[in-house]
């Protein structure tokens, strides 16, 4: 009995103390903020923080922003020597003679015979890095070669990019006959011998006169029909799996349209991929120019590109055995873009991750 008194009167204790618990401790409105001080962080600023985390990041966009400056700002202070202009120490000997056609017309030839040409020069105040076989100014090609080079690769990785996010993007979202048809173009795209070619193209293009300050432009974008199927597969894979998604069904419910489906609620969460698929093509397709101008199916002499520039190497041994400051600053720099490239992109790929939140 008194066992059972004692559980009686612990119970009636417990019992008091809730009740006073529930009526003197005051209850948190769940709208308020547990910490006023708090700051939620925007998803931009994490991704960037997470980006310049990232030493090799931070190495690669100093060294693309080096080269920037360098290719397009380096001609307006160095103006010594124009690009297209040859460097010559001695007087040439000029001969007129006049020749006359069949229909009667004068034509007046200019026979030149050209007498040392300032050709090889070793590096010097009137040419900071010498001049090449030609007598061209080295440190100004190579400042306008980096500026074609820049240029052709970012105009056909954005051509490449945007073939293949739209095929990919309509390929993934209507599936069936249409997936079937795309996809059988990039299997027959991705079995064509890329290089033999663009070495058929070439000699075409420049079979029927094709302008020489264009000739790499277009070589270049009719790469880019031939180099998007790694990208539309990428996009179609992503959105196979995206478009089974709640919000899209949901946007289906809603009457929205296939275009503003695709557009505006599938690319947006491809867009991480898409954007470092396309920094670590840079790279690559720098290397690729590099090689077609090395094989000749570049720019021609005087316009300068850095692949053109190192292409003196596989005509003449000796200058590649003596003249390092003829290819030896090209090939630097196109080492030095390809690495950055491929560095910003290591670093956006961690930075989109979303296992690497630290």
């Amino acid at each position: 009995m008194e066992e059972k008194k004692e559980l009686d009167m612990q119970s009636e204790e417990i019992q008091e103390t809730t009740a006073a618990l529930s009526v003197d401790t005051p209850v948190e409105d769940s709208e308020t903020p547990l910490d006023k001080n708090v700051k939620l962080m925007s998803p931009t600023r994490m991704l960037l923080r997470r980006f310049f985390r990232s030493k090799l990041s931070l190495i690669g966009l100093i060294m693309l922003a080096a080269l920037v400056v360098f290719c397009w700002l380096g001609p307006v202070v160095y103006t010594r020597w124009g690009e297209t202009e040859t460097d010559r120490v001695g007087v040439a000997d000029f001969d007129e003679e006049i020749i006359i056609t069949e229909n009667g017309e004068e034509y007046i030839q200019l026979i030149i015979t050209e007498n040392d040409i300032n050709k090889l020069a070793p590096p010097s105040w009137d040419h900071l890095l010498g001049t090449d076989e030609k007598g061209l100014d080295i440190l100004t090609r190579l400042m306008y070669g980096g500026q074609l080079s820049l240029t052709v690769s970012f105009s056909a990785v954005f051509l490449t990019s945007l073939l293949g996010i739209v095929l990919g993007g309509v390929a993934g979202y209507y599936g069936g006959v249409v997936d079937n048809i795309i996809m059988r173009i990039c299997d027959m795209l991705m079995c064509l011998p890329t290089l033999p070619l663009m070495l058929i193209i070439g000699t075409v293009l420049d079979a029927n006169g094709v302008p020489q300050e264009y000739y790499i432009y277009l070589l270049m974008g009719l790469l880019s029909l031939f180099s998007w199927t790694g990208m539309a597969r990428l996009v179609r894979g992503q959105i196979l799996f995206l478009r089974e998604q709640e919000y899209m069904v949901a946007a289906e419910a809603m009457g929205y349209s296939t275009p503003r489906r695709i557009f505006k609620h599938l690319l947006p969460n491809v867009l991480p991929q898409i954007i470092v698929s396309m920094t670590m093509s840079l790279g690559s397709m720098i290397l690729y120019e590099s090689t077609l101008s090395y094989l000749g199916l570049g720019v021609r002499v005087p316009y300068a590109s850095w692949g053109t520039m190192i292409e003196i190497i596989s005509k003449d041994l000796s200058i590649f055995q003596n003249n390092f400051n003829v290819w030896g600053p090209p090939g630097i720099c196109i080492v030095i873009a390809v690495l950055g490239f491929n560095f910003i992109g290591d670093g956006l790929r961690d930075a989109l991750d979303p296992k690497q939140r630290r």
